[in-house]
């Protein structure tokens, strides 16, 4: 599949020929511009089109450009609109076009994690596990003359995601462009994609009557941590049922009612042995899960939602999803859409590694940091040196041909240069020495007296 020009670049950084298959692939102009006519409803394609704004913000939230304006300027040859008309476009782009392309692409990428043998081991087999959380954008520069002069930080949105564990990909968001309006105000949105046989985790604000009725009359399951304010009925004393790696388990039956009727749940209670960065020494779990499914399972099912936190912070580290200049709603929910399909290109890549190296190897040892900087690093002088027409293939072949080639190049990638580095043992603080009389201080002498000491 791939010519002679190839060559160098697949010996010295496969990562970086995966990575740029992966997103010329999802990225592809007639799917990205298909994608826009489907789901927009006033926006449309003028001299701009969806797929040449696609490709330009994908370079600045993968880190190849640093701002909207860079990304504008390297591919102003291709474009034939100004940047006034860019950011206007970016403005204006739909909440249901960005929610679309989170969850159109992840349909592709899903089926690849299984074809390159990627997915995760299934901690409850029968089940399709989803964990949803929700994220609030932060504060974005005040350039627009409505919160220009408020000192208050502005908020240009807030999204619920949701995330399959097996492939460890977001499959799924719900955008809000209120940044002050409440996460449950989407809650419906939520449960009309709630299915059959789905295990739904989350934290305690999904913990609302009706989110938890809705699930179990669709025939699905659920593991939300119990809110304080959701009220209900002991139907038996706290059982004591030995320990886990976290703390001492407890489980009970309740009862909880909603609009005249009653559902009897399981109420799992971890006493923790280390308390929580919110100080809590307890975590109470609601679930519906049959009696078969042991109390320490249910637990770790939570414990695992702590996957989706670390897909937040993994964002945040690698990708540039919340531009600080885009203060338009719609324009940071996009980018924010942009990043979270980068992270899914990334978490694909791994899998491929997985398929080829070990799937345990790879999540236990392989850094992102690393391998986004590989390919961040590597970009630029490989797509000079390899022109865009040699990528065109990557757009229209088939997906197992993409599967083929990335268990291909995956076999000549070398873990060693993205393993994560481990710290030792953290040291403690040293008490700081202030002195008012002393406003600095000689390195050089304080290491001579250190070293003569």
């Amino acid at each position: 599949m791939l010519s002679s020009i190839f060559e160098q670049f697949v010996k010295e950084s496969p990562v970086s020929v995966m990575a740029q298959a992966l997103m010329s692939h999802i990225f592809a102009s007639e799917r990205m511009d298909g994608l826009f006519r489907r789901h927009a409803q006033v926006q449309y394609q003028q001299d701009l089109l969806f797929s040449s704004l696609v490709d330009l913000m994908s370079l600045v939230v993968c880190g190849m450009q640093k701002s909207v304006h860079a990304a504008y300027k390297a591919r102003a040859a291709n474009l034939s609109v100004s940047t006034t008309a860019l950011y206007n476009k970016l403005c204006g782009v739909e909440v249901g076009v960005s929610q679309a392309l989170i969850r159109e692409t992840a349909q592709d990428l899903v089926e690849l994690v299984k074809l390159v043998g990627g997915e995760q081991a299934n901690i409850l087999p029968g089940y399709c596990m989803k964990v949803v959380d929700g994220t609030c954008l932060k504060g974005t520069d005040h350039r627009l003359k409505a919160i220009r002069n408020l000192a208050a930080s502005a908020l240009p949105g807030k999204a619920i995601v949701v995330l399959e564990p097996l492939s460890k990909l977001v499959t799924d968001i719900f955008l809000i462009e209120d940044g002050h309006a409440q996460e449950r105000s989407e809650f419906d949105s939520v449960l009309k994609k709630v299915l059959p046989q789905d295990l739904w985790c989350g934290d305690r604000n999904f913990c609302t009557l009706k989110f938890l009725f809705t699930i179990q009359e669709k025939k699905a399951s659920f593991v939300i941590r119990q809110h304080k304010g959701m009220g209900f009925k002991e139907l038996e004393e706290l059982k004591p049922l030995g320990s886990t790696e976290t703390g001492e388990l407890f489980e009970q039956k309740v009862e909880i009612n909603y609009e005249g009727k009653a559902l009897t749940l399981r109420r799992v209670v971890v006493k923790l042995f280390v308390a929580t960065r919110d100080k809590e020494w307890e975590i109470a779990i609601f679930s519906n899960l049959p009696s078969a499914v042991p109390a320490a399972k249910i637990a770790e099912i939570y414990r695992n939602r702590w996957t989706l936190e670390s897909l937040f912070q993994t964002v945040t580290k690698n990708f540039n999803g919340e531009i600080q200049t885009l203060a338009y709603p719609k324009a940071a929910l996009f980018s924010f859409s942009m990043a979270l399909v980068a992270y899914n290109i990334l978490a694909t890549l791994r899998a491929a590694l997985g398929g080829v190296h070990g799937v345990e190897k790879i999540e236990a040892g392989l850094s992102d940091f690393y391998l986004v900087d590989e390919i961040q690093g590597t970009y630029r002088g490989m797509m000079i040196a390899i022109p865009a027409s040699e990528w065109e293939i990557f757009k229209t072949v088939s997906i197992v041909r993409i599967a083929q080639l990335l268990q291909q190049l995956a076999t000549g990638v070398n873990l060693k240069q993205f393993v994560k580095a481990t710290r030792g043992k953290k040291k403690p603080k040293l008490p700081v020495i202030y002195n008012s009389k002393q406003g600095h201080i000689s390195t050089n002498r304080l290491l001579e007296q250190y070293n003569n000491s």
